[in-house]
């Protein structure tokens, strides 16, 4: 399934998008990609425009009178179909048998160019947004990101914000997004299967759909320099603190240090003998902890989070601060980088198993960068990842001291601002 074909197409009608040919696959798969996220409503007192819009994707349209409907025919033989927002996209994704891919590939042109968008769909989402936002404010790490991105992008919502939003906004209001969003030049696609002659009839097909010209729209910028101190939630039903915290560099990282920082990441939560994760489960510190390391157009952030009882946060940060530093000093063995370079190695052959698999290792990339990326080359950028490169990133990441965190907790200001004071410990000799 690893053996795939990726070419990149570029419509008549400013659309762009990659074709994945593989050979023998049994199934379609189909990404559509618009910036039309959240960020890009026009009013922030109808914030909640293009969640509401994801939400009636599915719903009634020019040939369908109802989702019931339109999910009916669409499932018949099997095939499966999705919507999702954040603050910038909205991605439909779509799958589907390899033999009805052509009528499967027509509906979703029903989805996408020829929605109703109905009152009476509409006042039912809403009850299902605000019922799904609610939710949310029971899940503490999903508050403590959701803080964290307020800290740097002054324009998104809390949810008791967005829900706030909801009643202000009218069926006109998401067809004018729509309308506005919804441009060939806005859309990019990721289209993965066994394409031998169909490439033709797809762009075709797609070039015929009666979207608009219009703009692919920039990505927002963020804002890192406007935060200076912890964010607490405040919980009295939390017994433990929800934590998340981001590095950030004023800059994007090159391919070769997206890669050192994915492997160190691995070094120091990936695993139950890593060097943070590792050592606080050893000392019954923490049961889980993760990092991640992520690549925008005006930054990179290096995100860690986690939940630990009170009685230990003062040991694990401890912990944390300590393998930190030691990876600026040059404590890093290349006997545990070789480890984690053969597990990314590993973890990257077990990764094409499937079509949608080889799908998303593309998705990413493209749909935030029109960046294609080789899959063949992975090997060896993992080989080429170096102590030096590691080394370097991290202490600028510590030079820059920029540092965001939040935590969701039943206590006092002064008990997160104490474990904040500890990355001050943190330098560059």
């Amino acid at each position: 399934m690893s053996e795939h074909k990726v070419e990149e197409v570029k419509l008549k009608n400013g659309a762009r998008g990659l074709l994945i040919d593989i050979p023998n696959a049994t199934v379609m798969n189909f990404h559509f990609h618009f910036r039309a996220g959240s960020c890009y409503v026009k009013d922030k007192e109808i914030y909640e425009t293009a969640h509401l819009m994801e939400h009636m994707a599915f719903g009634s349209n020019s040939k369908y009178r109802s989702e019931a409907d339109f999910q009916a025919e669409f499932e018949k033989n099997g095939a499966i179909n999705d919507a999702y927002t954040s603050d910038q996209s909205m991605l439909y994704v779509t799958e589907c048998a390899d033999f009805e891919w052509d009528r499967i590939l027509d509906m979703q042109e029903l989805t996408i160019c020829h929605p109703r968008f109905i009152e009476e769909e509409l006042e039912s989402e809403k009850g299902n947004v605000r019922s799904e936002l609610t939710g949310y404010l029971n899940e503490r790490n999903r508050l403590v990101w959701t803080r964290i991105r307020q800290m740097t992008m002054p324009s998104f919502l809390s949810l008791r914000q967005r829900l706030q939003t909801i009643n202000n906004i009218k069926v006109t209001d998401i067809r004018a997004h729509h309308k506005r969003t919804h441009t060939s030049d806005n859309m990019r696609f990721v289209i993965a299967g066994n394409l031998m002659g169909r490439k033709s009839e797809i762009k075709r097909k797609l070039e015929e759909w009666p979207l608009k010209r219009g703009e692919r729209f920039k990505a927002p910028d963020a804002d890192i320099y406007s935060f200076s101190s912890p964010a607490l939630i405040r919980r009295k039903e939390s017994a433990n603190l929800s934590f998340g915290f981001s590095f950030f560099i004023p800059r994007s990282l090159d391919q070769k240090e997206t890669d050192a920082m994915g492997i160190l990441n691995h070094i120091l939560t990936g695993t139950l003998h890593s060097g943070i994760l590792g050592e606080a489960r050893k000392k019954g510190l923490a049961y889980v902890m993760g990092s991640e390391c992520y690549v925008n157009h005006d930054n990179t952030s290096w995100d860690f989070g986690g939940d630990v009882n009170k009685e230990y946060m003062d040991a694990l940060f401890d912990i944390v601060v300590k393998k930190i530093q030691d990876i600026a000093d040059g404590k890093l063995s290349e006997k545990h980088l070789e480890a984690a370079k053969n597990y990314a190695l590993g973890r990257h052959q077990m990764g094409a198993q499937t079509v949608g698999q080889i799908s998303d290792f593309y998705n990413t990339a493209y749909f935030s960068e029109d960046k294609i990326l080789d899959y063949k080359n992975v090997p060896k950028r993992i080989a080429g990842v170096d102590v030096d490169t590691i080394k370097r990133i991290v202490r600028e990441f510590i030079k820059e001291n920029r540092i965001a965190f939040a935590g969701v907790m039943n206590g006092e200001r002064k008990e997160l601002d104490s474990i904040y004071a500890k990355f001050s410990k943190l330098n560059v000799k």
